[in-house]
């Protein structure tokens, strides 16, 4: 399955991350979030770190370039199968770090991959 990571999520249900993470879980794709309130109360938990121990094909992120910043380090150690930059979220940065890496990226939205069966 495609585990994924969402950074920047939200327990606001008009945020695009929070549509991400419902569609996701509605897709039977497991799902944790990043963000800066943690959250159990809905099917997919979200908290305020990245546990490295766990594995994840993507990582989904919904947060500007400069709040991308303090998760480099930890997308590279997670080394998954693609990122995907959302709209607003694209950076030239993290895109050359994924590249010297072997890591897949792409500038796309995660609720169209899923609605057209892409994701």
């Amino acid at each position: 399955m495609k585990k994924t990571l969402i950074l920047g999520a939200s327990n606001n249900p008009s945020r695009y991350s929070n549509r991400a993470m419902k569609m996701l879980y509605q897709h039977g794709i497991e799902t944790v979030g990043i963000g800066r309130t943690k959250d159990h109360s809905e099917t997919f938990p979200i908290v305020d770190s990245i546990d490295l121990e766990d594995k994840y094909h993507t990582v989904s992120i919904y947060l500007s370039p400069e709040n991308q910043k303090n998760y480099y380090a930890d997308i590279l150690k997670l080394k998954p199968e693609r990122v995907i930059f959302n709209p607003g979220s694209e950076n030239q940065e993290l895109e050359q770090l994924l590249m010297a890496n072997n890591i897949p990226f792409e500038q796309a939205c995660t609720l169209v991959l899923l609605s057209t069966g892409q994701f």
